[in-house]
C-alpha cells in the first residue's frame, strides 16, 4: 500500500468528514438513479451522527476509513449478516473525484481480509440495479449477483437492488493474517 495511504477504524473526529464525503458522493452520483427526496431520507436514516456513534459502540459492526495524507478519501462499513458466517458490506464509498483509481478495490480487499480474520466464509452486499459503475467494480473484484429484490426502507421509498456475493476462502495454514 502507498505510504501516503492508511486504513484505520473510524474515529469520532472522522464522522463529520465522512458524512460530508457521503453527501457529496450521493448528490453527484445517485441523482440519476433515485430521487433527491430518497437520497435525503437515506442519508438521514443511515448517516446521522448519532446512528454512526451508536454503531461504533457495537461489537458486530465495523467502520474503517481510508486516508491519503491524513485526509479521509474513502470508507467502508461492514457487519455480521443474518446467516452465520456471512459478512455484509453495507457501505463502501470513495470520494467522487477519486473514483476509478483503485482506492475502492484496496478498501474492498481490506474488508475481505477483515471478514476472513473474523471467520466469515461469504461477503455480500446490496447495490442498486441501475448503479452500473458499482456493479462493474464489484464484478471486477469477484462478486456475482446472487439475487435481486426490492426492499421497503420506509418513508414511501424502496431499494431496488441486486444482492451480490463472494465466497471467502479461509487464510492458508501458516499464512499471516492482517
Amino acid at each position: 500500500m502507498d505510504d501516503n495511504l492508511q486504513i484505520s477504524p473510524l474515529r469520532a473526529e472522522d464522522i463529520d468528514p465522512l458524512i460530508a464525503l457521503t453527501r457529496d458522493t450521493w448528490m453527484r452520483h445517485y441523482t440519476s438513479i433515485i430521487s433527491v427526496a430518497q437520497i435525503d431520507y437515506m442519508l438521514e436514516q443511515r448517516y446521522h451522527p448519532l446512528v454512526i456513534r451508536e454503531q461504533l459502540q457495537r461489537p458486530d459492526v465495523w467502520w474503517d476509513v481510508l486516508k491519503r495524507d491524513d485526509e479521509l478519501v474513502a470508507f467502508a462499513q461492514y457487519e455480521w449478516g443474518t446467516t452465520p458466517g456471512h459478512m455484509k458490506l453495507d457501505k463502501l464509498y470513495v470520494r467522487y473525484d477519486l473514483r476509478g483509481g483503485g482506492l475502492g478495490s484496496l478498501l474492498l480487499h481490506h474488508v475481505e481480509n477483515e471478514a476472513r480474520a473474523k471467520g466469515a466464509t461469504r461477503l455480500y452486499l446490496q447495490v442498486n440495479k441501475n448503479n452500473a459503475s458499482a456493479i462493474g467494480a464489484y464484478r471486477k473484484n469477484g462478486f456475482e449477483v446472487a439475487e435481486s429484490a426490492v426492499f421497503d426502507i420506509g418513508g414511501g421509498f424502496v431499494m431496488d437492488d441486486h444482492v451480490m456475493a463472494k465466497p471467502l476462502a479461509p487464510f492458508a495454514a501458516g499464512a499471516a493474517t492482517p
